[in-house]
Order: structure tokens, then C-alpha cells, then sequence
């Protein structure tokens, strides 16, 4: 009997994982099949080389927060608001760190070192931009309105993790980030 390889997946989560972490630099086949307690040697059956897996674990990012999010928001059905809110309940629920913001986060960092990636991260981007248009052009008339507000929610999902001033009054995060959705929703 021959020895259970790693799946292809574990490979890709693991480097999404290290990227997330530590950025490109910290996804090398030796540090991801050590993480995997395995050998390297079955890396090679699956990528030709390491640039092979980054191209994948940018595929697996892009799909997973633009289309799925999207597929997920849309099967729950309902008005534009209604959608919006499921985004936002999607967007601020607790997902490990290789899915969300620190992995958006450090491809973020990365495109501003490779052409290619940024080239990706402006259509991922753009594709979200789109999506929030969408849903807030079904309820508000004024484009500049649909445009400041999917700029608002937008600019809340990337950069919010980035703030570390407290908040005033005695509200806390999650009260600040509540309002500020009602505010966006009205």
C-alpha cells in the first residue's frame, strides 16, 4: 500500500495561512510541508514550483471573498438591505485569519511589490465595488450617494482593522460598527 498523499487543498490552505502571516516572503515549500508534517517531495506532484502555488492560492482568495461571499449573500434572498445586512454579518463574522482580513491585508502589501498581484487585487476590488454599487443603487437615486456609501462600507471593511484609537463615550467597537451600518442602510 502507498503512502496517503496530502491533498492538494491542505497545500494551498497551509500557504494561504503562511501568507497571511507573514506575507510572500513566509510561503516556502520547506516551512509549509513541515507545517503539514510531511516531506516536500509531494508538493511537486501537485505544483511545478512554487510560483504555481502562489498563482492558486490567489486563485482560492479571489474566488472565495468576491464570488462565494456574493453567491452566499444572493441565495439568502430578499431586498437590497436585506442583502447588504447578510454582507455585513458575512464580512464580520469571525473567519480564520487565512480567510479573512490579515489574508486580504497581506495581498494587499504584496501588490504593492508585484504587478501581477496588483493587477489581480484592482479587478478583486473592482468586483466588490460593483457588487455594493449594485445593491445600493436598487435604493438610493443619487450615484454620488451609491458611490460614497460602497466607498464608506468598503473603506470600514479594510481599513476598520487598522484603527486602534478607542472609540469615545463608552461605545465599544461592535456598537461604533452597528451604527455606522444603520447609518449606510438608511
Amino acid at each position: 500500500m502507498g503512502a496517503t498523499r496530502t491533498p492538494r487543498e491542505k497545500w494551498v490552505e497551509e500557504g494561504l495561512r503562511a501568507l497571511a502571516a507573514g506575507g510572500p516572503d513566509a510561503v516556502r515549500v520547506e516551512v509549509l510541508a513541515q507545517a503539514l508534517g510531511v516531506s516536500k517531495g509531494g508538493f511537486y506532484g501537485y505544483f511545478g514550483n512554487r510560483d504555481a502555488l502562489l498563482t492558486e492560492m490567489l486563485d482560492t482568495w479571489e474566488r472565495d471573498t468576491t464570488e462565494e461571499v456574493i453567491e452566499r449573500v444572493e441565495d439568502g434572498g430578499g431586498d437590497a438591505r436585506a442583502r447588504l445586512e447578510r454582507l455585513f454579518a458575512i464580512a464580520s463574522a469571525g473567519r480564520e485569519p487565512s480567510r479573512g482580513v490579515a489574508l486580504d491585508l497581506a495581498v494587499r502589501d504584496w501588490a504593492r511589490r508585484d504587478e501581477t498581484v496588483a493587477r489581480r487585487l484592482r479587478r478583486v476590488d473592482n468586483r466588490r465595488m460593483d457588487y455594493l454599487r449594485a445593491l445600493f443603487g436598487s435604493f438610493c437615486s443619487d450615484p454620488g450617494e451609491v458611490e460614497a456609501r460602497s466607498m464608506l462600507v468598503f473603506a470600514l471593511r479594510i481599513g476598520g482593522h487598522l484603527i486602534v484609537a478607542d472609540e469615545g463615550d463608552g461605545y465599544d467597537r461592535a456598537e461604533v460598527m452597528d451604527i455606522a451600518r444603520r447609518l449606510l442602510l438608511r
